[in-house]
């Protein structure tokens, strides 16, 4: 029987939550029942679901040329998406790309690349990774011990000893880490956008960043997995910034959720201390960088330009405002928003007027869902990230669908 993720053991085998299918930005369940998806899947369906030309890109490559690897190998799907995604990126710094199956695993990637990278360079004692206090960079050993929201790490014996986190736009916070430990420090990884509560980096931390990186030579990583493709209003978040990152990772809208991939973008600079000493990096994924993959990945970024789905989630972002300004002035039980773009979290309060409990969050997830609607749990509220193919009708569909959950769970709560 299956054991599905991160879901209480009580509500494993439920007809409503068992999808059968799912088209556009709706989900239909074994209950008979069809959903407003307001996630983006798990944000990574950024253009919709069942995109006819990354399904036929997909298909395609499955019948012409069905596995092939990038271990000890290349093949020419992946060379022509690693071209692909250097251009999305900007080729003015951008230049090699490994791929990857996760999110989590090019976080693993990332913090092996950064600690070799400056052992090439006779600086081995860098072996501290920094991340952010509520961040999520995924659930695979060295992703996890990056997270900095508190899942369970010490119960799976996560290894954290050569992991430090800090408070998120709290510039004295690393500026001090930075002072002390500088020259153990191997990489700074930070989400544009923190995952967990949608809390968008300010311009002053982002600034400050790249100062120290500039200051004491570690190597400032975006995480943009979930940020990517367009998701704030831009194909690449840090694309915003004043100067780019050394490393950015993508995963999610990467193939529009339709493959196990993910990619880490580099100078060729980075790349320069492996080639001049011949020494490989270890690291490889079976399914990394196969054609079905890389086929996804080129008709994503193909479907991205045709669809015009950044100025589009430009456009939507500007709804949003509207319509969560509006839901916070008329629903109490709201206390406000955060987030930027297409990636948004709704703050909740109770009747009485404090935050809501973290406890009963999936009680409102579950009472927005009999609303109509999909959306997944945050900080003190949900998360919403709906398509960027999304209409206003849709948008307001979604917002009404929060407020009657909302108000339906408080309900439940006055009776309880």
């Amino acid at each position: 029987m299956l054991w599905p993720s991160l879901l209480d053991p009580r509500l494993h085998g439920a007809d409503d939550l068992c999808a059968v299918s799912a088209d556009g930005v709706r989900v239909r369940f074994l209950d008979g029942r069809e959903l407003l998806c307001g996630s983006s899947g798990l944000w990574n369906a950024n253009l919709g679901y069942g995109n006819e030309a990354i399904a036929q890109a997909c298909a395609d490559a499955l019948r012409d040329a069905s596995y092939l690897s990038v271990f000890r190998y290349e093949n020419v799907y992946a060379r022509r998406a690693a071209q692909a995604l250097i251009e999305a990126a900007g080729a003015d710094h951008y230049g090699r790309v490994v791929f990857s199956t996760s999110g989590g695993a090019a976080n693993d990637l990332v913090m092996k690349l950064a600690r070799h990278y400056h052992a090439l360079r006779g600086e081995g004692a860098r072996k501290l990774v920094v991340g952010l206090r509520d961040s999520y960079h995924g659930l695979t050993f060295g992703g996890f011990a990056l997270t900095g929201e508190n899942l369970g790490q010490a119960v799976y014996g996560v290894d954290q000893r050569l992991v430090r986190h800090v408070s998120p736009n709290s510039v004295d916070e690393i500026a001090q880490l930075a002072a002390q430990q500088g020259g153990r420090i191997a990489a700074v990884v930070v989400e544009p956008v923190l995952g967990s509560g949608a809390v968008p980096l300010t311009p002053e931390y982002v600034a400050t960043l790249l100062e120290l990186r500039d200051r004491y030579g570690f190597l400032l990583v975006a995480d943009e997995v979930a940020t990517g493709f367009g998701r704030t209003g831009d194909f690449f978040a840090s694309q915003r910034w004043p100067a780019p990152p050394d490393l950015l990772i993508t995963s999610k809208g990467l193939t529009n959720g339709t493959q196990a991939a993910a990619a880490v973008l580099l100078p060729s600079a980075l790349a320069e201390p492996f080639d001049a000493a011949g020494d490989v990096f270890v690291h490889g994924e079976t399914q990394a960088g196969t054609p079905v993959t890389c086929a996804a990945i080129l008709a994503t970024v193909e479907e991205m330009r045709r669809l015009d789905a950044v100025a589009s989630a430009r456009r939507l972002s500007g709804v949003l405002d509207e319509r969560l300004a509006e839901l916070v002035d008329a629903e109490p039980l709201v206390s406000g928003t955060t987030g930027i773009g297409c990636f948004r979290s709704i703050r909740l309060r109770t009747p009485g007027g404090e935050p809501l409990p973290q406890a009963e969050v999936p009680g409102v997830v579950a009472a927005i869902r009999e609303a109509g609607a999909i959306v997944h749990p945050s900080v003190g509220g949900v998360q919403i990230l709906p398509a960027l193919v999304y209409t206003d009708d849709e948008v307001t569909e979604l917002l009404d669908c929060v407020r009657a959950g909302v108000a339906a769970h408080a309900r439940q709560a006055e009776v309880v």
